[in-house]
């Protein structure tokens, strides 16, 4: 469902029936007469859509995680904030962009449509600006020639449902402005899938092997991995995330009904 549109849809109409009110339909009813209810209820739940509708579309927007493919950054059943406006200022339902503010950073957790399926929500954390060349090879990543600093911390262990548990290796990355974020490394399984690679618009700007692959990023594209490297589908196998498909970026940790101790924890 397109909820954006849809709210989009109810605000149109609750409003379009308080202005016919406003402007004729209220100076033919008799003074001392109620208003109908086909009034009454659009008039009482105009200015409750209006706000929120401009609240999720220029200011901020919720998103629950359904996946693992960003722990230990997030969990499954986290929900999130994200901020709308850091990257620029967009319509809603079309999603274009009428005045820019930021671009996208390297290490920042962005949440974009999907780029096979706009209809979908993703959230990644952005490695490849445009321009740059991205390299991933015996699970480490290179971004233009520089190798990216891992420091180990700990064994790391998760449920996968269907899977059990699964033991993995936690680091430290530090990627973008000298900050670190948390990645998960499987050591028993391989770092690219070949078979789960697909053909995706710019596909020629990249090249691949058995054992990784380097990507040359287009203009006006960002290439995006989950920080549960062995366990994400991102850029490695479905390409770049175009500027116009971007919604934002996630910020802050406001609710999780398994996990109370990470209510208001931010996101790096």
């Amino acid at each position: 469902m397109n909820f954006p549109l849809v709210l989009f849809t109810l605000l149109v109409i609750t409003g379009g029936i308080w202005l016919l009110d406003y402007f004729i339909l209220r100076r033919r009813r008799a003074p001392d007469s109620a208003e109908p209810w086909w009034i009454e209820y659009p008039k009482s739940f105009f200015p409750i859509i209006l706000i929120v509708f401009v609240l999720r579309s220029f200011i901020m927007e919720p998103f629950k995680i359904p996946s693992g493919s960003m722990i230990p950054t997030l969990l499954v059943g986290d929900f999130i904030l994200v901020n709308k406006f850091t990257y620029g200022i967009r319509l809603p339902v079309i999603n274009r962009k009428i005045k820019n503010i930021n671009q996208p950073k390297r290490g920042e957790v962005m949440v974009f449509r999907y780029p096979e399926d706009p209809s979908i929500d993703y959230i990644k954390r952005v490695v490849g600006l445009p321009g740059d060349t991205v390299t991933y090879q015996n699970k480490q990543l290179i971004v233009n020639g520089d190798q990216v600093q891992l420091v180990y911390e700990e064994e790391y262990k998760y449920v996968e449902p269907g899977l059990g548990y699964i033991y993995a290796e936690r680091f430290k990355e530090f990627l973008g402005d000298e900050k670190n974020h948390a990645i998960l490394i499987s050591q028993g399984s391989h770092g690219l899938q070949m078979l789960g690679v697909r053909q995706f618009p710019y596909r020629e700007n990249c090249t691949y092997s058995r054992t990784g692959f380097t990507c040359i990023v287009p203009d006006e594209n960002y290439f995006t991995l989950g920080d549960n490297r062995d366990s994400s589908s991102d850029s490695r196998y479905w390409g770049f995330v175009p500027d116009e498909n971007i919604v934002g970026k996630a910020f802050m940790v406001w609710w999780n009904f398994n996990a109370f101790d990470r209510i208001g924890l931010s996101i790096e």
